[in-house]
């Protein structure tokens, strides 16, 4: 292989990864189940600290039950490094976030603003599909308090609100829709 097909073939490698965690933040905030599956090896473990620590398809199993009492989420990404194997069919990933969920608790709705990392490993098994072989979140600060979010406000008047399953995007873009199927 030269060194531009090298370079070529990296370049692909990382931006198949980068849309792999862009569908996962998707996946989790439209609470896209089938989506979210999709996109771990079947082997592959997940690391959410109390929440849940093991299997990845036995996590995204008990995610309705988990997220059951979050109204919403939104996950941010923000620095993306990533790191090649030399064969090109494994990598290393530190995925700085910020999420926000707005939790309903016996004292009414909080805001949760969560910053972290996701310490993930991604395997190429089949030559094509880059998934999560190994995911871990590591918290660096997060700030709770009684929600602030005004969907009364006038600037929030006539506009559709974000929903997990029947989210606007799904009709309004279907060509992203169409990147995992959804359409």
């Amino acid at each position: 292989m030269s060194d531009l097909q090298t370079t070529v073939a990296a370049l692909q490698a990382k931006e198949s990864i980068r849309q792999l965690m862009l569908l996962y933040c998707r996946a989790v905030d439209r609470r896209d189940f089938a989506l979210l599956r999709s996109l771990y090896h079947e082997d592959a473990t997940d690391d959410h600290g109390a929440m849940f620590n093991g299997s990845a398809m036995e996590f995204i199993d008990r995610l309705p039950e988990i997220m059951a009492a979050i109204q919403l989420t939104t996950h941010h990404v923000t620095n993306h490094l990533i790191a090649l194997d030399s064969a090109g069919e494994r990598a290393e990933g530190e995925v700085n976030i910020i999420a926000y969920h707005r939790v309903e608790t016996p004292e009414g709705p909080q805001d949760a603003i969560i910053g972290g990392r996701y310490l993930d490993h991604y395997e190429c098994r089949d030559g094509r599909h880059w998934k999560f072989s190994a995911r871990k979140i590591v918290l660096d600060w997060n700030r709770i308090s009684p929600s602030l979010c005004d969907f009364d406000h006038p600037t929030a008047q006539g506009v559709p609100r974000g929903a997990a399953a029947d989210d606007p995007s799904y009709t309004l873009l279907t060509s992203i829709a169409a990147l995992h199927g959804g359409a």
